[in-house]
């Protein structure tokens, strides 16, 4: 007897075919579903272009997504500008450099002007980032009123010890200086000295324009005083500054910043993201010796959660820096330093502390990670990172490891195997035994194949992947479907989407499937809560 449905079944479709008319074909020839817009906004936000994929260019993937940004800020500018500020503010991303792009974009296009004006103290909450937001939008577009008010606000809003912290720690970036800056948006400073001092002059008048002239009024206050003298003085004079005025190791004088008395006068008031990014410099100076007092104190502010999540230190920047923590010396120039093992334990440990508070779902999970060759591209479209796509996915799998009793490791490509890992392993462990499996194709399908075949019961399907999936007989979306008819079990699919990319391997329709990205600070939470429903 023929069997014609040995031939052709409309729930069993090979992924370089359709099985959905709104499928459209990934960089793989395989077939996946797009999302929208908005959900394409946010996976910029978060994961930005720096250095492309494995598939796509840096300069076509940053066109591609910048043409989405205008297309959400044109169609819902509030939801949009909305979505800027919160990835931002939030500290969901690893870096803000997107967010002030997709700001910059926003400024240019008049439906969001005003909205994009009212949000740069938010999003640009740093000098640097004022700067960089400032030579963007200067290259966009002139200096239109909505422009001028925003930057001017920035400086407004502050309160006067904020307002001279910012101006003597970030002085310039790129060429953009304060002085120019606030010659060209015309702040109202409050203290005229301090306005003076911004602009190169510390008394008598200067004037900025022909609208405005800042007068003498009054004496340069202390902290900008004491400041200058900062640029000058021996070692012991910049400790008592330092100690009395809290300045930062930016501001200290360059002869100074090898010694490790200053730095550490430095540290008991050290911003923490300051803290990690200096690790390597803090030992190379001696501080971080066995057992030393030093050494327990920056591990200590390492292992306290609370101030990892207020000072919105992002995972993903905690694990590119122990991974340099750990080799002894910089990716760029000629440092180097014997890595603290304390150390090297309490970065670990912030890795995860850094997530915040994380409720476990109680379900049964298995978390399936793509070590396909596309997912060997730096991370995050970031070189500066250290991090590929499948390292990252299997730390941040770690979290999930973490926090749930049930729960099983598996790597695909073309083939799934089982993997012998843990979060009781060192993450550099853990990223060194992923980084070893051999690499293939990319077969999506492959975590609910497998565990149908094998009887592994499953509530939820964690797939780390870019979503160029190609070389399976089946969809993913298929796939899980005759999983949850076969063994009754109603599974879930979280997509984790590692690239920014307009594709997904998720259903739209299905409820019991969802779509997020990879390198949101937000991410546990949200599979937990998804796992949940």
């Amino acid at each position: 007897m023929f069997v014609y449905s040995s031939h052709y079944n409309p729930n069993v479709t090979p992924q370089t075919e359709k099985a959905d008319a709104r499928q459209v074909e990934n960089n793989e020839c395989g077939f996946v579903f797009q999302i929208d817009d908005f959900k394409r906004l946010e996976r910029f936000l978060i994961l930005g272009t720096e250095g492309g994929t494995y598939y796509a260019a840096e300069k076509k993937l940053t066109r591609d997504n910048a043409k989405c940004v205008e297309r959400c800020l044109s169609a819902d500018p509030k939801r949009a500008v909305d979505a800027i500020v919160d990835v931002s503010e939030k500290g969901r991303a690893a870096k803000n450099d997107a967010a002030i792009f997709a700001l910059a974009l926003a400024i240019t296009i008049p439906e969001s002007s005003k909205l994009a004006s009212a949000a740069i103290p938010r999003v640009c909450r740093t000098a640097t980032h004022l700067f960089q937001f400032t030579e963007i939008a200067s290259s966009f577009r002139g200096w239109g009123t909505n422009l001028r008010n925003g930057i001017a606000s920035w400086y407004e809003q502050k309160d006067e010890r904020s307002l001279m912290y910012q101006l003597a720690k970030y002085q310039q970036r790129n060429g953009m200086t304060h002085a120019r800056v606030i010659r060209l948006a015309h702040p109202n400073l409050g203290d005229n000295s301090i306005a003076r001092w911004a602009l190169g002059k510390d008394t008598g008048e200067r004037k900025i324009d022909e609208k405005r002239t800042y007068q003498a009024s009054g004496a340069l206050p202390d902290y900008l005083v004491a400041f200058d003298e900062l640029k000058h003085c021996d070692e012991r004079r910049t400790i008592e500054l330092i100690e009395q005025y809290k300045f930062t190791h930016e501001m200290i004088a360059t002869g100074h910043r090898g010694s490790a008395k200053v730095w550490e006068s430095l540290l008991p008031t050290m911003p923490l993201g300051a803290l990690i990014r200096n690790l390597g410099k803090l030992s190379s100076v001696g501080l971080t010796g066995p057992m030393s007092v030093t050494e327990r104190a920056i591990a200590d502010k390492l292992s306290n959660q609370d101030a990892l999540v207020k000072s919105r230190i992002h995972p993903i920047n905690v694990l590119s820096a122990l991974r340099v923590y750990q080799k002894g010396q910089g990716d760029k120039g000629s440092l180097t330093w014997t890595p603290s093992r304390l150390i090297v334990d309490s970065l670990d440990e912030a890795f995860y502390l850094a997530f915040g508070a994380v409720e476990p779902s109680g379900k049964r999970t298995m978390l399936a990670l793509d070590v396909s060759g596309s997912m060997s591209w730096p991370q995050n479209g970031s070189p500066s990172l250290g991090l590929t796509a499948a390292e990252l996915s299997a730390a941040l799998a770690m979290v999930t490891a973490r926090i749930e009793k049930q729960w099983c490791v598996v790597a695909f490509s073309h083939q799934l195997i089982h993997v012998d890992i843990s979060p009781r392993m060192r993450l550099a462990d853990v990223q060194r035994a992923m980084s070893s499996i051999s690499m293939g194709g990319t077969d999506c399908s492959l975590p609910m194949v497998t565990a149908l075949k094998d009887k592994i019961p499953v509530d939820v399907f964690h797939v780390y992947t870019d979503n160029e999936t190609h070389s399976g007989s089946i969809h993913p979306h298929q796939a899980l479907q005759q999983y949850r008819k076969a063994t009754g079990i109603n599974a879930r699919l979280a997509v984790v989407a590692m690239t920014p990319t307009e594709f997904s391997i998720a259903h739209p329709d299905d409820t019991g499937m969802i779509d997020v990205c990879g390198a949101d600070a937000s991410l546990p939470n949200l599979l937990a809560e998804f796992s949940k429903w």
